[in-house]
């Protein structure tokens, strides 16, 4: 399921092709991951809520 969730994350970061947003999308990855090891949670659903909200800021600032 948490493959299924980053895939379909990645593949919204990629329609929209903006630079931004995929940095953007990586970023928030990134950290959602962190946040979620450090605080002893899913680190695949940090990392797919933190990816989806580091895309949606990327498109909103490219």
């Amino acid at each position: 399921m948490k493959l299924v969730l980053i895939g379909l994350v990645t593949a919204g970061a990629l329609a929209v092709s903006g630079c931004s947003t995929l940095k953007g999308a990586g970023i928030g990855a990134a950290a959602g991951a962190g946040t979620a090891a450090v605080t002893d949670n899913d680190v695949g659903k940090g990392a797919v809520v933190g990816g989806a909200a580091g895309a949606v800021v990327g498109t909103v600032v490219d």
